[in-house]
């Protein structure tokens, strides 16, 4: 039984600091923040959950049925994440590419103490609740002072784990597959990593959402593992019986002219390389959604909409679906995982050739952080733009990738990795 509290903030900017900060002594850790993207599908400006009450944490085998059988005997806020590799449960797929993260594949848990922000408003629900402790801990909260951090990091050399000239030999050889038939389209990620690395995971993290602001923006704790994302990307949303689903593709950078920027924009809108990228993935996602919908409800809500964010412009679309009452919530990410925006079409086919040409696990990139309601209602991000870091192995890894369809140039593609590689880069070489 949950007791909730709703609290008026005086200034959001300012609680959502001390709140986070606040956070940090727990060992599980799920924030979410929408930096204010208020569009008609945000249910809150951001979210805290942490304090594990219960939890599950598994490899792929069977994970979605562990997953079903969590989410519906605990019947409460869960938050957690899906690694990419997920996926080999699903398919007669297999994953074994260096890993130097190690975050297991699947890992939820029931917080004691969840705060839900919208505007001036926090609701406040703690679970088990001892004495005054609800009213004590937001007094403490709202009273904290920010102090600046102090950086713990060490100098940090950027490595990559595919070399310029690797990654053409291996574009081309992606190109190879697509102009033989075997796949449309499929997304290509190389690594970035920095070995014996410490680092100050708050701190980064607040500095990667300052450069960034984007809608989906994740800092998780588990244990020593750490998550530090600037998505922009949802994979996918349930509230009540519709699905929302908004997968990015195409990406255009930003100039600080302001003419120079809207034509940049404009040309994004109008690139027929990047429209069919999208649109691609678009027809993969409603051939998702359809195995859960309601017959004829899989509808394009926006196609190619390009979005703009202080790093770059972004084309994104947005599809919806119904479900009946009786379809479980974890059947709709079953059915839809991995996101087809990082993977390709046809899917089965370009996540077996990625394996092959990528050089690292991806793990927890690529795959996805969100939480279920205790009404089934559930929202995920992609995790992309993010930093990982193991502590304990002080092994701090980024990603980035991008979509290969036969009109892909592999210098044009290595450039775009590197463009949207820069916030991660700058924040952790600063």
């Amino acid at each position: 039984m949950r007791v909730t509290s709703s609290q008026h903030i005086q200034d959001p900017i300012v609680f959502k600091q001390q709140l986070l900060h606040w956070s940090q002594q727990f060992d599980d850790v799920v924030w979410m923040d929408s930096n204010l993207y208020n569009t008609a599908y945000s249910s809150f400006d951001a979210i805290l959950a942490v304090d594990a009450f219960t939890s599950i944490q598994t490899d792929y085998l069977d994970a979605f049925d562990k997953l079903q059988e969590y989410q519906e005997s605990t019947k409460d806020w869960i938050f957690g994440y899906l690694t990419y590799d997920v996926k080999n449960g699903l398919e007669q797929l297999e994953s074994s590419n260096y890993d130097g993260l190690e975050f297991s594949d699947l890992f939820f848990f029931q917080p004691k103490k969840l705060f839900l922000i919208k505007g001036n408003q926090v609701e406040i629900k703690y679970l088990n609740m001892v004495d005054d402790e609800l009213e004590s801990d937001f007094e403490f909260i709202n009273t904290c002072q920010i102090h600046e951090t102090v950086s713990e990091s060490t100098s940090i050399k950027i490595k990559l784990r595919i070399h310029k000239d690797a990654y053409f030999e291996k574009v081309n050889a992606m190109l190879d597959h697509i102009h033989r038939g075997d796949i449309y389209e499929a997304n290509f990620c190389q690594e970035f990593y920095a070995e014996d690395a410490e680092i100050n995971p708050l701190e980064t993290y607040l500095n990667l959402n300052a450069v960034s602001k984007p809608p989906f923006a994740t800092f998780l704790k588990q244990h020593d593992k750490f998550l530090m994302s600037a998505s922009p990307e949802r994979y996918i949303k349930k509230e009540g019986s519709t699905i929302i689903s908004q997968p990015i593709k195409g990406t255009a950078k930003r100039s600080e002219n302001g003419i120079e920027d809207e034509q940049l924009k404009q040309n994004l809108e109008h690139n027929e390389k990047e429209r069919a990228e999208n649109i691609m993935i678009v027809d993969l996602v409603r051939n998702d959604l359809s195995k859960t919908a309601i017959k004829g409800s899989v509808i394009v809500e926006e196609l190619c909409k390009v979005y703009t964010f202080p790093q770059v412009h972004q084309m994104i679309s947005t599809v919806t679906s119904k479900i009946s009452e009786v379809t479980k919530p974890v059947d709709v990410l079953k059915t839809t995982f991995p996101m087809g925006s990082m993977t390709g079409a046809p899917k089965l086919s370009a996540m077996k050739i990625i394996e092959t040409l990528e050089e690292s696990k991806r793990g927890l990139y690529s795959g996805t952080v969100g939480y279920f309601t205790p009404d089934g209602d559930f929202d995920f991000n992609v995790i992309i733009r993010s930093i990982l870091y193991n502590q304990s192995k002080k092994y701090v890894s980024y990603s980035v990738g991008g979509a290969i369809t036969a009109k892909s140039d592999p210098v044009k593609e290595y450039e775009e990795c590197l463009l949207k590689a820069k916030a991660m880069r700058d924040v952790l070489e600063r």
